[in-house]
């Protein structure tokens, strides 16, 4: 079989003999793969005119919205993938980690939505006042990179590998040229396929090279950005590629680090943290046999409990059963391929000249339902470090697979230093159940860490354990790990925006960012704002109330339904030596005051209260002062239909500014309600 590519739209078959693609474990040929004469250049040309052009006529919301319908999609059919998982060497545990794991991602990507405005456009941080007066302003937007996402990925997650680096490109506004590892391609392209035939996805978002793709980087421009999944020393290589250092292309680098698991001085044997530590160590080396670049790969455990780890860890390890992924009790599978497998023996017998096995043996393993000639099949090893300050490899050298070092420290300051020296990492952990251990881990590590889990039995039973990288968290880190950042939630969409400072006056820059600025023109208009449907109201829309003079009597009233008593509210005696001048109104009183003086008593379409976003209270109000409230349309945010019986609406955010009779503000707060739509009524 030869795996098509997918340029411009369309399915096309590979030139030349290809790549082939082997069974990992029967060795079978499965596919040929290739990308020879491919017009790269002609390629992201159609990515950004088509793709691009379609994406960026989506709002977030509604990118975030295709996230998810391609994620129901993609779940209601993702069992078919199962089979040719299993052909990469992966057991059902590690395939459910790279299907279900990466249409789990495109869930979390797609649930951002709702925490994104439905525009084109993303607004970054708060305002910036740049006058005096206030009359200039300033403010970040970002707009999604008129250019192409290019995904280098590695062969370990052909599936996840995609899909995480996909959920964001595309929330972003960007299309991406998708170029998996040519080792496992085979089942990248099926899930691609049946991501173009679903519909859901514009013309020209996705593009596919299968091959090794020479060349795919050569025509890149200064809008394009560039993410990469491999090894450091590939990673660093195509860093330097003159077209990404000519036109100062984003490169966005993770990469295969030498990962550390520290069992701290509380974590006896005999302990459950103990316990946890000998089960997660197993399990990192273990799972996709430990072709992660999360794994651990470096073992830290105080001296006086090293023979206790290694005589644990080898008695979990023993019990591992190797083999065909499809026969059952089988645990870990096989290498991704025969290539592979060699690369790795190669690398432990470099690291055993100066760390010797204590368990596993690199040249025999016994399997089950496999035959160890024809598939890829290693047994886990175990290595002793006993001088890692001096013996430097297990710090420099990495064995892909199911290998790891064991190696002691005499306090937690060495464990630091130890676990610093694997150069830049994309996670560590600390077993301990001590909180002051736990805490000087993670200030004096985390400079040279990407994630840090703290694992003890409270985390546990819900902890998604150290090779685990979540949608809403970062995944990277420095130097060896590649200094990049994947995921992260909201913050992993700016790789592939630009970062814009908007300067001017407050009514222009609502205008521009469809969201009010303080200072800038108001509108008062009939009706009262509550009595407007959300496509009624126009950002700007001003209500102002009529006056109030607060009393000492106002005080006492809300002092006793609230049962908020504090001094400077109710003991005019106790006064001296504080910022007040006399009894002081309640802030909060001032709020609820507020909001009894805008509201619009009869049913309109504002369905409820939805919340409070920010507040402050600036200035003191005393007895005798006049208020009076602006309420003014800040922003407002489409809803989804939750079901067919579901009212539509939207949310509306509101500026209350509560102003005494000088003029000058003394609270302001954005509220929150739900306004019905049109068609309701």
């Amino acid at each position: 079989m030869n795996l098509h590519n997918l340029i411009e739209g369309k399915w096309v078959p590979h030139a030349g003999e290809g790549t082939p693609q082997y069974d990992a474990v029967s060795g079978e040929l499965i596919a040929t793969c290739g990308s020879e004469g491919v017009d790269y250049a002609s390629m992201m040309h159609y990515a950004r005119a088509v793709g691009g052009a379609n994406l960026r006529r989506m709002t977030f919301y509604q990118r975030g919205l295709m996230l998810k319908k391609l994620a129901m999609h993609l779940q209601g059919i993702r069992k078919k993938y199962y089979p040719l998982s299993y052909r990469t060497g992966a057991t059902k545990t590690d395939s459910w980690i790279d299907i279900d794991g990466g249409i789990g991602t495109l869930f979390a990507y797609g649930s951002l939505r709702r925490n994104m405005p439905d525009t084109s456009f993303y607004i970054d941080g708060d305002t910036v006042g740049l006058s005096k007066s206030g009359s200039f302003i300033g403010q970040h937007v970002m707009v999604p990179k008129k250019g192409v996402a290019v995904h280098i990925n590695a062969f370990n997650f052909p599936i996840w590998g995609m899909l995480e680096k996909l959920s964001v490109n595309l929330l972003a506004g960007m299309p991406a040229i998708i170029k998996p590892s040519e080792v496992t391609s085979f089942l990248t392209e099926v899930v691609v396929r049946d991501i173009i035939q679903s519909g859901i996805i514009p013309a020209g978002a996705i593009q596919l090279i299968c091959g090794q793709g020479h060349g795919i980087l050569d025509p890149l421009m200064e809008q394009d950005v560039v993410t990469f999944t491999g090894s450091a020393a590939t990673g660093r290589k195509l860093k330097g590629h003159p077209a990404i250092v000519e036109h100062a292309v984003p490169f966005n680098m993770e990469a295969d680090s030498l990962n550390a698991a520290i069992l701290a001085p509380d974590a006896a044997p005999g302990t459950p943290t103990f316990d946890l530590f000998i089960k997660e160590v197993r399990r990192e080396m273990t799972v996709k046999a430990g072709q992660k670049c999360t794994a651990i790969r470096r073992i830290i455990v105080p001296e006086y409990f090293l023979e206790d780890v290694q005589l644990a860890l080898s008695a979990q390890l023993k019990k591992t059963v190797i083999g065909d992924p499809q026969t059952e009790g089988v645990r870990m599978g096989a290498l991704v391929s025969k290539k592979q497998e060699e690369e790795v023996r190669r690398r432990i017998k470099n690291l055993a000249q100066d760390t010797p096995i204590v368990f596993g043996d690199p040249d025999r393993v016994e399997l089950v339902g496999a035959d160890p000639d024809k598939g890829a099949f290693l047994s886990p090893v175990l290595m002793v470090n006993d001088r890692p300050f001096v013996k430097s490899a297990s710090h420099d050298v990495e064995a892909f697979g199911p290998v790891s070092t064991l190696m002691p420290y005499a306090d937690l300051g060495e464990a630091i230093t130890l676990a610093n020296r694997g150069k830049g990492s994309l996670v560590s952990t600390i077993a301990t159940a001590d909180r002051a251990t736990a805490t000087e881990y993670v200030l004096e590590a985390a400079s040279y860490h990407g994630r840090i889990l703290i694992l003890n039995e409270e985390s546990a039973p819900e902890s998604t354990g150290h090779g685990s990288p979540m949608p809403l968290l970062s995944h990277g880190g420095p130097g060896r790990a590649g200094g990049g950042e994947e995921l992260g939630g909201i913050r992993s969409i700016h790789h592939y925006l630009q970062r814009t400072a908007v300067q001017g006056h407050p009514t222009m820059l609502t205008s521009v960012t469809q969201v009010y600025q303080y200072g800038a023109e108001q509108t008062e208009r009939e009706p009262h704002p509550f009595r407007r449907h959300f496509e009624e109201l126009i950002i700007g829309d001003t209500y102002t109330t009529h006056k109030h003079t607060v009393t000492e009597a106002d005080i006492v009233n809300f002092a006793n339904v609230s049962g908020d008593h504090f001094y400077a509210h109710v003991d005019e005696t106790s006064l001296d030596g504080t910022i007040f001048e006399g009894r002081v109104a309640h802030g909060y009183y001032i709020l609820s005051k507020a909001a009894g003086m805008f509201v619009e008593a009869r049913k309109s379409p504002v369905l409820l209260n939805y919340g409070l976003e920010e507040c402050r209270f600036i200035k003191p109000v005393y007895p005798g002062t006049t208020i009076g409230v602006r309420l003014t349309c800040k922003q407002k945010v489409a809803q989804e239909k939750k079901s067919e019986d579901d009212i539509r609406k939207g949310i509306v955010k509101w500026l209350v500014d509560v102003y005494d009779q000088t003029g000058e503000t003394v609270a302001i707060a954005t509220i929150l309600t739900m306004v019905r739509m049109l068609d309701q009524e």
